[in-house]
C-alpha cells in the first residue's frame, strides 16, 4: 500500500511568529531609548542650519534701503543661525540641571523659522552695503531706487526716464543707466529675475499703437527683457517679464505726481531662499 503523504498545515511555522514578536519588542525598546535621549547641541545646530537652508521661506515687510537691510542674492542667509539659537537659550549645554539640556522636541518648526529669519536679516546688511556702494560708484542712485522683501531685492526705474509717453522704445539717454543695472544684476542675481511693467490709470488714446495699459506695460517689460538678454551675460531662462498695467499702483492716480510714480518698471531679484528662486 502506498504511503499517505503528510498533510501540510496552512500558515507560518510557530518559530517565525515568536521571532517576529521578538523583533517588534526590540524595535520598540530602541525607539523608547532614542526618545529619552538628548541630542548634542553642536550637532543639533548643524542639523537646524541644514534644514533651514533647504526649506526656509521667510516672510517679512518691505523697507527702503535707508531704513533697514536688503535681502539679496549670492549671500549665505544662515551664517548667524548658530549664534542666534544660542542667544535664545535653545542650545544650552551642561550637567548642572536638566533644564540646561536641549532635547530634540524643544525646538519646533516655528522657532526654527524665526531663528533662520533673524540670521537672514543679519546677512542682508552686508549685501546692502555692497549694492549701495555699487549705485554710488555708478552715480545712478537718483535714477534707480531700491527696496526689498524677504523674497527679493527690487530695483525701480521711473517710466518717464525709460520711455516716451505711450511708447515702448527705450530712450537713448537712459542706456548708460541700464548698463549699470545690468552689471549689478550680473553680480548679484543668481536665480530668477522678474521684470514688471506698470502704468497709471489714464486710458490709452484710440489712435495709439497699444489698445490699453495692459499691452503698454507688457511691451515695456519686454523691451527691458530684450535689452538685458542682448547686452548682459544673464541667462534668459531665468528672466520673467510681465505687464501689470494699472492694477498695482504705489501712489494716488488722482494727482500728476502719483501717476508719474505709478508709471515705472520694477526689476525683482529673487534671493536663494525664495520660493520663486
Amino acid at each position: 500500500m502506498a504511503k499517505k503523504p503528510e498533510e501540510i498545515k496552512p500558515g507560518l511555522p510557530a518559530w517565525q511568529g515568536t521571532f517576529g514578536d521578538l523583533m517588534n519588542l526590540l524595535l520598540c525598546f530602541f525607539v523608547l531609548l532614542f526618545s529619552m535621549a538628548t541630542m548634542d547641541a553642536a550637532k543639533f545646530e548643524e542639523v537646524a542650519a541644514s534644514f533651514s537652508s533647504a526649506f526656509g521661506i521667510f516672510n517679512g515687510g518691505e523697507m527702503a534701503l535707508g531704513k533697514g537691510a536688503l535681502i539679496g542674492d549670492g549671500v549665505s542667509q544662515l551664517t548667524e543661525l548658530s549664534s542666534y539659537i544660542t542667544s535664545m537659550g535653545l542650545a544650552q549645554t551642561g550637567a548642572d540641571s536638566e533644564s540646561e539640556e536641549t532635547e530634540v522636541g524643544d525646538m519646533n518648526q516655528e522657532e526654527l523659522m524665526e531663528a533662520a529669519q533673524e540670521a537672514q536679516m543679519k546677512a542682508s546688511e552686508e549685501l546692502a552695503k555692497k549694492i549701495e556702494m555699487a549705485l554710488d560708484e555708478a552715480e545712478i542712485e537718483d535714477e534707480v531706487s531700491m527696496n526689498y522683501t524677504s523674497q527679493y531685492v527690487q530695483l525701480t526705474i521711473q517710466g518717464s526716464i525709460l520711455f516716451d509717453s505711450g511708447r515702448t522704445e527705450i530712450k537713448e539717454d537712459v542706456i548708460p543707466v541700464l548698463e549699470k543695472v545690468g552689471e549689478i544684476l550680473e553680480s548679484y542675481a543668481g536665480g530668477t529675475i522678474d521684470i514688471e511693467g506698470h502704468t497709471d490709470n489714464v486710458p490709452m488714446s484710440s489712435n495709439g499703437k497699444y489698445a490699453d495699459n495692459d499691452e503698454l506695460s507688457s511691451g515695456r517689460a519686454l523691451a527691458i527683457f530684450k535689452y538685458l538678454c542682448e547686452n548682459t551675460t544673464l541667462e534668459p531662462s531665468n528672466i520673467v517679464h510681465t505687464g501689470r498695467g494699472e492694477y498695482d499702483p504705489i501712489a494716488d492716480n488722482s494727482t500728476d505726481e502719483g501717476r508719474a510714480r505709478n508709471r515705472r518698471v520694477e526689476i525683482k531679484i529673487y534671493n536663494p531662499l525664495s520660493s520663486s528662486y
